[in-house]
């Protein structure tokens, strides 16, 4: 009986062993086909760049030929062996590029071969997808004022707090000889407007990496004003296709200079003002389909609260005209209606339960600042970011939202 058990034995056991191997076999492949097809589509790959030059849908040129480099570079000679045959299609679709990779494999047995078994046939596929590029001009509208003078982390914050007699949290550049922001600066603390300052330079980077052609994408830098004096939205960079440029001017970007502290009252955030000079700067958007009709996005960054002088229709209590308040939509809405998309990024207003002025006007409607925010951004353009997090990640997870990106879809 055992005689004649051993054969199947050493079969199923044989299945057992030699199975396993060629899946884990196949996973090397798997890997190799989801580079190809999402490699060929990137930004700066030759089929991109055929794919944008086609009049209407069809097969991309060259796409399977690149798709096939690709795939074979992610592969050692030994590997590549195995590959019984490997299909490859890349094809513009409507307002999509799709790119199709099917492979099989022929690995070879070690135990099933005692019963003339000398190879499995390994399967797999991968498919993604990259929107169509198109034209996009980005208008980043950078919060400025006071409140983006508070330290970006917690531990800039204990620092500040530890050394200022009125344990004040914020940076605030007053031009009196003596000022928290000096002190910030000998201290080395980080601001948050120096966070947001040096996320914008990286995403004209990051633009200027992913863009088909120069003029592709184009770039326009806003603030809330230099000084308080002369506060209103001032243009540190026009819409350009220089995005190296646009990444220089923006060094510019730096908190509002006030006189002294409680000039004019501290009003000196008005989103309602900034926001209704832009539209008209930005204009109406359009499809992206070509340089004169194109995409427009309107890049809000900002921590959510206004503090302006408002006769009425303060959506808070307000001291005289001094209205303080989660940012009023209405200002939005205009904006998307004559369609332009907006990508807020919140720089989460942060607490400060040692200061009087916090806990008196701000604390109550704290919670209804992310919302207020989330309400002004166009559907998926939303981001938040707190203490401690990646500023710079975040402006380029929404730019990729926006301006495109591959992505497996099977």
């Amino acid at each position: 009986m055992t005689a004649l058990l051993a054969v199947p034995m050493i079969a199923c056991v044989g299945i057992a062993v030699d199975y396993t191997y060629a899946l884990e076999r196949r996973e090397a492949y798997q890997n190799a086909a989801d580079a190809a097809a999402v490699g060929v589509l990137s930004q700066k790959s030759s089929t991109m760049a055929a794919a944008l030059a086609m009049s209407g849908d069809g097969e991309v040129a060259l796409g399977a030929e690149e798709a096939l480099k690709l795939f074979n570079a992610q592969l050692t000679p030994s590997e590549q062996a195995l590959v019984e045959n490997v299909g490859i299609s890349v094809a513009r679709q409507s307002t999509d590029i799709v790119s199709k990779v099917n492979f099989t494999l022929n690995v070879p047995t070690s135990f099933l071969s005692i019963i003339n078994v000398s190879k499995i046939d390994v399967t797999g596929s991968s498919s993604a997808v990259s929107p169509d590029n198109h034209f996009v001009d980005f208008h980043i509208l950078i919060d400025n004022t006071p409140s983006m003078g508070v330290a970006a982390t917690e531990a800039g914050i204990e620092t500040m707090e530890k050394n200022t007699s009125d344990t004040c949290a914020f940076a605030c550049h007053t031009t009196d000889t003596t000022n928290n922001y000096t002190l910030a600066k000998s201290l080395g603390v980080k601001m948050r407007i120096d966070v947001v300052r040096q996320a914008t330079q990286t995403l004209t980077d990051t633009a200027a990496a992913t863009r088909v052609s120069d003029e592709q994408f184009r770039m326009a830098v806003y603030t809330f004003g230099a000084k308080a004096e002369t506060m209103g939205l001032t243009t540190i960079s026009t819409p350009s296709t220089d995005l190296a440029a646009v990444k220089t001017m923006a060094n510019a970007v730096d908190l509002m200079t006030i006189p002294y502290q409680g000039y004019n009252n501290d009003q000196t955030t008005s989103f309602d003002l900034a926001l209704n000079n832009i539209k008209s700067i930005v204009g109406n958007g359009g499809k992206g389909s070509s340089k004169t009709d194109r995409e427009k996005v309107l890049f809000l960054v900002a921590d959510g609260v206004g503090d302006s002088a408002k006769s009425s229709g303060c959506t808070k209590q307000t001291t005289g005209t001094r209205c303080q308040e989660p940012i009023d939509t209405k200002f939005c809405t205009p904006m998307k209606a004559q369609g332009v998309k907006i990508a807020v990024l919140y720089t989460t207003y942060l607490p400060l339960p040692k200061n009087g002025w916090y806990n008196y006007w701000i604390k109550p409607f704290q919670a209804e600042i992310a919302t207020k925010m989330k309400e002004c951004a166009s559907d998926g353009l939303y981001f938040e970011v707190g203490l401690g997090s990646d500023l710079s990640a975040a402006m380029n997870a929404l730019f990729y939202k926006i301006a495109g990106k591959p992505r497996i879809t099977g």
